[in-house]
């Protein structure tokens, strides 16, 4: 009898045990509706990349890009090669003369300012005739050249046709509204200028000329690397030579390695790394002879293990890097918003870990519903101390406050629990609740349950985005002032207060 009593009492405190290590991380966050705000601009959303040039003739494109603009209404999208061969801009005659033909440029940047969305223009790659070795071919699918060109009066002579005819098109008063980009990540092998920094260093300075010839209201920039390299000398040889520049981009993606970010052996979670390289190119900026200038991050992405970029984790990954990146840059374009993407050659099927917020055929990822959960949030933004937590003033004098649990790719990750206390809020105010998780905005189960077809149809198309498109807004109260968030891994939330 003892025996068994014993037993008992141990599987109690066994039961206790577990129960203990098992329950939810608890937070509580503390928000005051009339604490001071600040500016809280929707930098992660002004700008996208997408691929290369010719895909936006494409329907496919162009219905991903307005599904997308309706969740974060993006101003600018950023693609390669719009002066590759496909796009037939350059050709020379029999007797080697430059001939310029700008009908599918024409046809591009029509597309996109019909869609309310304007070019953010980078000068890529070679037209092969230009090119010093027309067999520089970039190993991508779509071969672009990365070869310099063979005669720089010649590439001077193109950007200045090129810049003319868009002035001529389009109008000063709206050129002026885009950015030119010089070029895309030379540090690496997209780039194979001999010395690679010095030889990118004179391109950037003739092109930038270049189009300062045709309007001093031009906007240019660069040096667009990869990793966040080069600024410091970028920025001292443009100093030293005077050489325009108007605003500095750079590119870094949170599976970058810290060896190539940062130059150290730092021990830097994936979580961390895209802000704190942001972080580290402000203070190459502000130290140099134009401390000013501002920063367009013109390609990043969270990490992408385990195909993570398809799965909920992207809605907290972008959440945090919203948190950690205020106030340090003016623009950071996610890279890509589509996966109408050929690098590699066309995307065999839907859900590979692509980088876009709409799979193949035009499927909704949650990343794409995380995005406009975010949109959501106001452009006034009151300080809190919580990693987990972002905390908005709208408009219309309410608040809206994201909230998410973090859980990294093959990690085992727990509930967490978010108490909010408000303050200079009725205790019994009216909020809603939206979310993306597991259960919302998740297409992954529903495209399972489909049987995984490779190549979806229209109609399956529309059953995945109809079944797992996020319900409305959960309408509660508050209770004494007070809201208990329970939030499985991977969740982002957004609660909004009505005024």
């Amino acid at each position: 009898m003892l025996k068994a009593s014993y037993w008992r009492c141990f599987a109690w405190m066994l039961l206790l045990l577990v129960g203990r290590i098992a329950a939810p991380a608890q937070e509580k966050v503390e928000i005051d509706a009339q604490a001071p705000a600040e500016p809280f601009p929707h930098f992660w959303e002004q700008m996208f990349g997408s691929g290369r040039a010719i895909l936006t003739l494409r329907e496919s494109y162009r219905e991903d890009m307005r599904a997308v603009k309706q969740v974060a209404d993006f101003r600018y999208v950023r693609f390669h090669a719009i002066l590759h061969d496909e796009v037939g801009v350059y050709n020379e005659d029999e007797h080697g003369n430059p001939v310029y033909n700008f009908s599918y440029v024409d046809q591009i940047y029509d597309g996109l300012l019909k869609n309310g969305v304007r070019p953010f223009v980078e000068i890529s790659f070679m037209p092969r005739k230009l090119a010093f070795n027309p067999d520089a071919l970039h190993p991508f699918w779509y071969k672009q050249n990365v070869s310099p060109p063979k005669s720089m009066e010649r590439w001077d002579d193109l950007i200045k046709h090129f810049a003319q005819h868009l002035v001529d098109r389009y109008g000063i008063a709206e050129v002026s509204q885009w950015y030119f980009e010089v070029w895309n990540e030379p540090n690496i092998d997209f780039w194979n200028g001999i010395p690679r920094q010095r030889s990118y260093f004179d391109l950037y300075a003739h092109t930038a000329r270049d189009l300062k010839s045709v309007s001093p209201q031009l906007r240019v920039g660069g040096p667009a690397t990869a990793a966040a390299a080069w600024i410091s000398e970028f920025l001292r040889f443009t100093s030293e030579n005077h050489v325009p520049v108007d605003f500095v981009s750079t590119h870094g993606y949170a599976d970058d390695t810290v060896q190539d970010m940062f130059g150290t052996n730092e021990d830097i979670s994936m979580d961390d790394r895209v802000c704190r390289a942001i972080a580290k190119v402000q203070g190459q900026i502000k130290l140099s002879a134009t401390p000013a200038l501002p920063l367009f991050w013109t390609e990043w992405n969270v990490q992408g293990q385990l195909d993570a970029r398809d799965t909920t984790f992207v809605g907290p990954a972008l959440a945090n890097t919203v948190r950690q990146c205020d106030g340090l840059v003016n623009m950071m374009s996610f890279w890509t918003f589509s996966d109408v993407f050929e690098e590699g050659g066309p995307i065999a099927k839907p859900f590979e870990g692509q980088f876009g917020l709409r799979a193949k055929g035009g499927i909704n990822k949650p990343s794409y519903y995380g995005y406009g959960l975010l949109h959501q949030l106001g452009e006034q933004r009151i300080v809190n101390n919580s990693k987990n937590v972002i905390v908005t003033k709208t408009t219309d004098g309410g608040l809206a406050i994201a909230a998410w649990n973090l859980v990294d790719p093959g990690q085992h990750g727990d509930r967490r629990t978010i108490n909010l206390v408000f303050s200079h809020v009725p205790g019994n105010a009216h909020i809603s609740v939206q979310r993306v998780d597991a259960d919302n905005g998740n297409v992954l189960k529903a495209y399972e349950a489909m049987g995984q077809p490779v190549d979806p149809t229209p109609a399956q198309v529309e059953q995945l985005n109809r079944e797992t498109a996020l319900a409305a807004p959960e309408d509660k109260t508050l209770q004494g002032g007070k809201l208990e968030l329970d939030l499985m891994p991977n969740s982002l939330v957004v609660i909004k207060v009505q005024r």
